[in-house]
């Protein structure tokens, strides 16, 4: 009876140990987050979906993984309080579900259903979950993670569903305003203006679309010694007779252009690129993996810097609309040069203010708080669009990078990037303050491209 007694103690204790190794072997990588949101971007190219609401697909999809995380931790809080209206999630009656796993599918659920080509993601998710079987995940632990990650998705779409993007659709179509100094389609597709009604959808932290208007863009004029003319000179003297090789690959590098397109003949070819967020997205998970960032970090990093994302495209989308300001290329071809082509091809919509300065700001700040100012890294984002990588000191100097990259690529003013930062840190400031419930420092850029970004207080 003894022995038997003393085999089975035995025997347990192997098989616990056997257990935790097997937990411990197949335990979910943070990379995987990485892996998600490359192909959730891929999705995006192939769709070429508009910068505003590729941030928005990224915002929900990341938020359908926090918030499993949340539900299953002391230590990250939900959303609810911080976004707004954000509703209680209610937490799945499922048991023998993998938090982690559970995650990764919530938000394969979410981009299933947000992205135009959802059955894209579930090529992935099949592919994921072979992987997860050889792994050693038993078919009914994926299973339950399976219902567990779709009653969290379908929360989370719920919400999304009430934000106010399907009415857009409902509007009008937009028209462009007649006179000088308005924005009009561009060469070489001539796209209608996108996302024109873009600042009624429902922001996650900010009270309005316009909570931080900037200052009014510099006033359009064609007299040759007035503010705007000047401004207009230096986009052509900086977009194409004084472009030196850093300026050209500065440009070039943060273009983010999904709607580029090469003319051929009669043939017009889509040269399928990433967006702005996209990119940012990217920069966010670089940063997570030289740093070792565990898998919750990781994911709630994505998710607070897709968050500043959609809010920092509805504060700039709602003065683009308002100010509606010519861009560099109709205006240096009416008003100097009629055989003037920018580097960069001129994105569908009006100039005021600089999408990329803004969110790149924004998602710097974000950044910043979680990693520090002086993080510098390699941007491998664009490697496989045949880039090169670039290094940087600190998030703060790749957003002022991306921000004069505009000018270099002869597509937007200095006003518009200048002031687009500055919209995009205090975008960047108010997300961090209100998700982490905290106090936070400004962060203020000398209006001098060739300065680096500093970090003060502003009275």
């Amino acid at each position: 009876m003894k022995k038997h007694i003393i085999l089975i103690i035995g025997l347990c204790i192997y098989l616990s140990g056997c257990s935790s190794k097997k937990d411990k072997v197949i335990q979910v990588p943070s990379n995987e987050i990485d892996k998600l949101l490359e192909h959730v971007t891929d999705v995006m190219v192939h769709d070429v979906t508009n910068p505003p609401l590729a941030a928005r697909f990224f915002s929900y999809i990341c938020l359908s993984g926090y918030e499993v995380l949340s539900l299953n931790s002391n230590i990250y809080p939900s959303m609810q309080g911080s976004l707004n209206k954000f509703p209680e999630i209610t937490k799945p009656q499922v048991e023998g579900y993998s938090v982690e796993l559970s995650a990764l599918l919530a938000m394969m659920a979410t981009a299933k259903k947000v992205q135009p080509s959802g059955s894209l993601i579930a090529d992935y998710e099949k592919n994921f979950l072979d992987s997860c079987k050889r792994a050693g995940y038993s078919i009914e632990k994926i299973n339950k993670s399976i219902e567990y990650a779709q009653d969290v998705s379908k929360q989370i779409l719920a919400y999304a569903k009430v934000d106010g993007y399907n009415k857009t659709s409902n509007y009008p179509k937009y028209t462009p305003l007649e006179g000088e100094g308005y924005w009009y389609p561009t060469p070489p597709a001539f796209f209608a203006a996108v996302e024109p009604y873009f600042n009624t959808v429902r922001p996650f932290t900010l009270d309005s679309a316009a909570q931080f208007k900037p200052d009014p863009p510099v006033a359009f004029s064609t007299e040759k010694d007035s503010p705007f003319y000047k401004l207009m000179m230096e986009v052509y003297e900086e977009g194409s007779i004084n472009l030196g090789d850093n300026s050209r690959a500065i440009a070039t590098f943060w273009d983010c252009n999904p709607f580029a397109v090469k003319t051929t003949g009669h043939l017009m070819v889509a040269l399928k690129k990433i967006s702005p967020g996209a990119h940012w997205i990217g920069i966010t998970g670089i940063a997570c993996r030289k740093e070792n960032k565990n898998f919750k970090e990781t994911l709630k990093i994505h998710t607070v810097v897709s968050v500043g994302l959609m809010d920092a495209f509805l504060s700039c989308w709602d003065e683009k609309y308002r100010s509606d300001r010519i861009r560099p290329e109709t205006a240096i071809r009416k008003y100097i040069d009629p055989n003037w082509e920018p580097l960069l091809q001129t994105p569908p919509f009006p100039e005021y203010t600089s999408g990329h300065s803004t969110i790149s700001a924004a998602s710097a700040y974000i950044l910043t708080h979680y990693f520090g100012d002086n993080f510098s890294f390699i941007d491998s984002t664009e490697i496989k669009f045949s880039l090169p990588t670039r290094n940087y000191s600190s998030f703060m100097a790749a957003a002022k990078e991306a921000a004069v990259s505009r000018l270099y690529g002869g597509i937007h003013y200095r006003d518009a990037n200048e002031n687009g930062t500055k919209q995009g840190l205090k975008v960047g400031e108010w997300v961090i303050g209100t998700v982490e419930k905290i106090e936070t420092k400004p962060l203020v850029i000398d209006s001098d491209h060739t300065e680096e970004f500093t970090s003060s207080d502003i009275n």
